[in-house]
């Protein structure tokens, strides 16, 4: 039952100090609520894991607790986006990382970057139209 592992990983993330991963979780002070250290809590809040391509997620508060309030059953390409060393960008009132702001303005997110690292100002950057070179 993928449910039930997803469950035992996410007790050994927070409490095993032997676990590699433990650092990033327990050792940082994540919790995971009372409610969710029985397992049939956990099923009953978060119910059935979409697909094989999902797993647990703590969101929106990625540096916030494992409890039904926070979190999800999310793909990778959603978890990489909620990773807290990502960096977000504030356009026009819309705040994104550089890979949402790639997709969202159909521009390359080496281009964005790219500008970024030259020191154009946000807004300059996210606006600009793509520039081609001529071969």
């Amino acid at each position: 039952m993928p449910e039930y592992h997803a469950w035992l990983n996410m007790k050994q993330r927070c409490f095993n100090r032997k676990r590699k991963e433990y650092p990033h979780y327990g050792g940082r002070g994540i919790t995971i609520c009372e409610r969710w250290m029985d397992f049939r809590n956990f099923l009953a809040d978060m119910g059935p894991r979409p697909s094989p391509k999902h797993s647990l997620d703590r969101y929106p508060d990625n540096d916030g607790p494992y409890s039904p309030e926070n979190c999800r059953w999310a793909t990778w390409k959603e978890q990489n986006l909620n990773h807290r060393h990502n960096r977000r960008y504030t356009h026009e009132g819309l705040t994104l990382t550089m890979v949402e702001w790639a997709e969202r303005l159909g521009v390359p997110s080496s281009t964005l970057h790219s500008r970024l690292r030259r020191g154009w100002p946000i807004a300059r950057a996210l606006s600009s139209p793509r520039q081609y070179r001529r071969r």
